[in-house]
């Protein structure tokens, strides 16, 4: 199990949202930074620029709401997809959504990039679990 600290990047239109989760994740102590954008063209934009792929810049995590405007998950995912073999570390990618629609559950598990759907809310005890599974540098 791993005890490391991890860069997380949240990306949800949600400011509430954000702000909680932001508070439970460092509260986990299992967090080194938290990064937020509130649509995935900002995510996309932010791991394209070549001073950000460096390995201390580019998270180990990703909250990934699927409701955003600009540039939702699904289509992130598909960005994502494209350009996630220039990083340099794998990035794992939770789909975090209020959605209980089993049409979103099966689509997210069709993008290779997605380790899971979490269904909001998610307590510490939660983060905690996902957080302490990923791997250490």
């Amino acid at each position: 199990m791993s005890t490391g600290k991890h860069n997380v990047c949240l990306i949800d239109d949600d400011k509430v949202y954000q702000f909680t989760a932001k508070m439970i994740l460092e509260a986990t102590g299992l967090t080194s930074s938290i990064k937020t954008f509130f649509n995935g063209k900002e995510a996309i934009d932010f791991l394209c620029i070549p001073e950000n792929q460096q390995e201390g810049s580019i998270p180990d995590v990703i909250f990934l709401d699927i409701n955003m405007p600009i540039m939702n998950g699904w289509n992130f995912l598909e960005a994502f997809d494209q350009m996630k073999h220039e990083l340099p570390k794998n990035i794992v990618i939770y789909v975090v959504s209020s959605s209980v629609d089993e049409s979103d559950i099966q689509k997210s598990r069709s993008y290779p990039a997605v380790t899971d759907y979490v269904i909001k809310p998610i307590n510490r005890e939660k983060y905690r679990q996902l957080l302490s599974v990923l791997p250490q540098d």
